[in-house]
């Protein structure tokens, strides 16, 4: 259990420990899909510095994708007993972990871009898709 983590959720009881460990989680997750997670390449946007920003929005379908990929239709009841119900919870625990110096912050990131992107739960409950032919019976050969 990671301390910084620990005390965000011990300081403010609106989220689980589980739901600060998830953002970072959906950060990384994100920049990967993105491709600009520093794995030793050159990520540079010019000023040697490594581009691996992601913005609200971006974060925000990131992680709805990876609590799809995790959770299944289960995600948004993860979600709702966790705390987060909304994109602007999900900016709000953003914004708590750059506080806590978990997270950085680039100087266009706003809470804002955060607010009310797109009804988070019926988000999730949209974009898990039921593959039915996983469980088709098979042909048995004889």
């Amino acid at each position: 259990m990671e301390s910084v983590l620990f005390d965000l959720a011990r300081a403010d009881h609106r989220y689980a420990y589980e739901a600060y460990e998830f953002v970072c989680e959906a950060v990384t997750y994100t920049q990967e899909r993105l491709g600009k997670f520093d794995d030793g390449d050159d990520l540079t946007d010019g000023d040697d510095e490594p581009d691996r920003h992601v913005g609200g929005e971006e974060l925000l379908r990131g992680g709805c994708e990876l609590a799809v990929r995790e959770f299944g239709l289960m995600a948004p009841v993860v979600f709702q007993r966790w705390g987060l119900t909304s994109t602007d919870d999900f900016g709000e625990i953003v914004f708590r972990l750059i506080q806590a110096g978990r997270l950085s912050r680039s100087e266009s990131d706003d809470p804002a871009d955060f607010s009310e992107v797109f009804d988070l739960l019926q988000f999730l409950r949209d974009s898990y898709e039921f593959d039915a032919s996983a469980y088709a019976p098979r042909a048995v050969e004889r």
